[in-house]
């Protein structure tokens, strides 16, 4: 089957592939031996997980300014 790249770069597939993949809206998109790999990712909502992360930081006793002080010492590491 062939797939068209349109003047945006978008790709349209043949409906017969994305039948298959019913429900998924993100594809992790990778390059092998000059193919374009293309793997259906199924996103989870944040709700549990982001509170796991929120207790977390908060027993391990980080702070907004914190985290602000790691993304400037970050950033300053790549110039």
């Amino acid at each position: 089957m062939l797939a068209k790249l349109t003047t945006k770069n978008q790709l349209t597939l043949p409906r017969a592939i994305v039948k298959e993949f019913q429900g998924i809206e993100y594809f992790d998109v990778a390059v092998a031996d000059g193919r374009i790999l293309l793997a259906p990712v199924r996103m989870q909502p944040l709700g549990d997980n982001l509170d796991r992360i929120r207790k977390k930081i908060e027993k391990l006793g980080i702070t907004p300014d914190d985290v602000t002080n790691a993304i400037r010492w970050a950033r300053k590491k790549e110039t």
